[in-house]
């Protein structure tokens, strides 16, 4: 009777722990994709920005012999077409502002890297959004080209505002 009721309890646990699994393979499932289709023109933003990769940082720089964070943005979004002006303060001024919240892949962020926090010095672009968790690329000062998170404490008190260019 005991050897019974020690595979009954094999087999009910074993059957909770399926069960479970399959609600979350469900829910995972069900989640809305992040991918961005090819024809997208966020994607060749992207795209074109990730390409930059590895680039060392250079004030001023717009070649990928060395670029700074406004060059990254101009030439990504001038792959599919838009002029950005070519310093991040006037781009600031592009497009339209968005809730944090709502940002995107290919809306652009904007920070407060100086001394005086409320003005623009510093642009990179999000490049996924997972569960509010947003990446974005820029050309860093000390690593080049990279990714990083907004949610990274120097980059969430540093944030000012993000802008939609592509509709």
């Amino acid at each position: 009777m005991a050897e019974r009721t020690r595979k009954q309890e094999y087999w009910r646990g074993n059957t909770l722990r399926l069960f479970g699994l399959l609600i979350l393979l469900t829910y995972f499932a069900s989640c809305k994709s992040s991918k961005i289709p090819k024809d997208d023109p966020v994607f060749q933003v992207i795209a074109t920005a990730k390409s930059f990769t590895g680039t060392p940082y250079k004030f001023g720089g717009t070649t990928r012999a060395g670029i700074d964070c406004s060059a990254l943005v101009f030439h990504s979004y001038y792959a599919v077409g838009v002029t950005m002006p070519r310093i991040s303060a006037d781009q600031a001024r592009m497009g339209k502002k968005v809730n944090p919240r709502d940002l995107r892949p290919g809306d652009v962020l904007f920070f407060a890297t100086s001394r005086r926090r409320n003005r623009v010095t510093h642009a990179g672009i999000v490049t996924a959004v997972d569960r509010g968790d947003i990446r974005f690329i820029h050309a860093s000062t000390s690593l080049g080209v990279t990714e990083d998170f907004l949610s990274n404490r120097y980059w969430n008190k540093a944030f000012l505002f993000g802008r939609r260019i592509l509709e």
